[in-house]
């Protein structure tokens, strides 16, 4: 079988259950796993399908949301640069917002000992990590938990953002692009991104370079509302580039 008849074959698997997996492909067509990739890559390039953990899904996916286990184990070297860049970023003594995020909650376990911060933060795994920390002064913000996040949600996590100012917020986002803006795929999950977003001085996005491009369902904010994106070294100069020609500085970590 000629490429382009596997590639064909692969988008109608995917269509028809939803979601592909490398290793099943690469056993049903007979090939190595590292062509199967090079096949999603080139279906993802066409926008046919969009490339996840493991395999791919039909690009018409807006609303797929891989859950926490997974989130934590993608890109998890570029994560840990990301959040090893992020110390440097952290306010002197002053207050910062932790979002719900794989990439934010490594850098809360990067937090050097010796910090002295106050951090507020939605997220329940976050706080766990934080809880402990000898210089941290932890506010844990309330709502409904989403079970796929473990993120506080809707209106009593939207009051208390509304009443405080931070010095800086990491945010995280699974797809940001100039033209699409931050976007994730919950709307209760976007409603507290943005009113975050409002609630600090300073934005830094963590955010690995497969997000560059992605777009999903609930948009929470334009790339121009962030300060300064942390990224990897897989987000190309050219990319990096454009993104700082719209006011936001750019890290390759």
């Amino acid at each position: 079988m000629y490429a382009p008849e596997r590639q064909q074959e692969i988008l109608r698997l995917a269509r028809d259950g939803g979601r592909v997996d490398v290793l099943s492909l690469a056993e049903e067509f007979r090939v190595t796993a590292e062509t199967i990739r090079r096949d999603l890559k080139t279906l993802d390039r066409a926008g046919l399908l969009r490339r996840v953990h493991g395999g791919a899904i039909p690009a018409g996916r807006l609303d797929f949301e891989p859950d926490l286990a997974e989130r934590e184990s993608t890109a998890a070297d570029e994560k840990d640069r990301i959040a090893q860049a992020a110390v440097a970023e952290l306010p002197d003594q002053g207050t910062m917002i932790l979002d719900a995020g794989s990439t934010v909650a490594r850098l809360a376990g990067d937090l050097p000992l010796e910090a002295t911060l106050t951090v507020v933060t939605h997220s329940l795994p976050i706080a766990a990590r934080l809880a402990d920390h000898p210089g941290i002064q932890l506010h844990l913000v309330g709502g409904r938990v989403r079970h796929r996040t473990r993120a506080a949600v809707d209106a009593w996590a939207l009051r208390a953002y509304a009443e405080i100012r931070a010095d800086v917020l990491f945010v995280a986002a699974n797809g940001f692009s100039a033209e699409h803006g931050l976007t994730t795929p919950d709307l209760a999950e976007a409603a507290v991104k943005r009113a975050a977003i409002r609630a600090a001085r300073r934005v830094v996005l963590l955010a690995d370079s497969s997000k560059h491009g992605q777009e999903h369902f609930a948009r929470f904010g334009d790339l121009s509302d962030v300060d300064l994106l942390i990224t990897d070294s897989g987000l190309s100069p050219e990319d990096a580039t454009d993104i700082e020609r719209g006011g936001t500085e750019v890290v390759r970590a």
